[in-house]
């Protein structure tokens, strides 16, 4: 008795899942690079195996059915896994690739970065897609990263994890942001000043812990106080323009909204940090994968085309 898989390829379920897309099958012969008359002739095959129409006219137009619906994802699974086995360890056709990319990233970053990196990711894949997740405490980044479904974290530590491969990206000087009538403008901002102040700082991005500020200052033996916690990094500046709130981060996230001629002004920090450094995290299941090499790399070119602190 034949296996029921014997009677389908790889070139069919390409067919499906583009039928299924286009909804249209003069488009997906386009696509497909085959003629309608080919494309017709393997939907047919296809409805014969399968028992279902997969794809029927409604008014004008054709939609697929439920179940032709429900394949289009797995099909779409199918092709990916086909093109990673086809591809192995070897050389990554990023012109021809439609693989999906999710990295995972804090919203912090130097704000030329990730724009500069989808740019270039686009026009050097067209057909792969890009995810870009938050970097937040709901995220554990490390099970992510075994299990495949984040191909890369980009993200700063003190200490970044030892378990995982890891490459430096970007440094960056910390420096305290403050609303331009902020007092601190007049007078200065002296270490007992900044530890008196009222502070506002991100939600925790790890489920257990404090952020890279915090855990640096009990280093040293301080802590300040932070009445203001917000899970959006983005508008805090807004929150520090209205406020005698004070935000510690990094110069290239605050420079932003002063160019942007947002209310805010940058005073130096008076707290001795460390550079706050970036980190690209990956598994050692895709260190030597060619489709994750080669991201990696335009990732680490990105971040050296990001301009100067400054």
């Amino acid at each position: 008795m034949n296996n029921a898989l014997d009677s389908i390829d790889l070139h069919l379920i390409r067919v499906l899942h583009t039928v299924l897309t286009e909804s249209n099958v003069s488009r997906a012969a386009m696509r497909l690079g085959s003629t309608q008359p080919a494309v017709s002739g393997a939907l047919r095959r296809l409805r014969s195996l399968t028992g279902d129409e997969l794809l029927v006219r409604s008014g004008n137009a054709m939609v697929p059915t439920a179940f032709g619906a429900s394949l289009i994802e797995p099909t779409a699974c199918i092709l990916r896994e086909a093109q990673r086995l086809l591809e192995g360890a070897g050389r990554f056709d990023a012109m021809r690739s439609t693989r999906q990319f999710r990295l995972a990233a804090a919203d912090y970053m130097d704000p030329a970065f990730l724009p500069q990196l989808i740019a270039t990711l686009k026009r050097e894949a067209p057909l792969c897609g890009v995810d870009v997740l938050p970097l937040s405490a709901t995220l554990d980044y490390r099970h992510a990263l075994a299990d495949g479904a984040v191909d890369a974290v980009l993200g700063n530590w003190l200490e970044p994890p030892q378990d995982l491969h890891l490459a430096p990206l970007l440094e960056d000087e910390i420096v305290c942001l403050v609303a331009a009538d902020h007092p601190a403008l007049r007078r200065g901002l002296d270490l007992a000043q900044y530890l008196q102040a009222e502070h506002v700082a991100p939600s925790p991005l790890r489920i257990a812990g404090e952020g890279v500020i915090d855990q640096h200052l009990h280093h040293l033996g301080r802590q300040r106080q932070v009445t203001v916690h917000c899970a959006f990094f983005n508008l805090i500046p807004g929150l520090v323009a209205r406020s005698l709130l004070v935000l510690t981060t990094g110069r290239r996230f605050c420079q932003r909204y002063v160019d942007a001629g947002l209310a805010v002004r940058i005073l130096p920090c008076p707290v001795p940090f460390p550079p706050l450094t970036y980190y690209l995290l990956w598994h050692a299941r895709v260190h030597h994968d060619a489709a994750h090499r080669w991201l990696r790399e335009h990732i680490r070119a990105s971040a050296g085309q990001a301009p100067g602190l400054a």
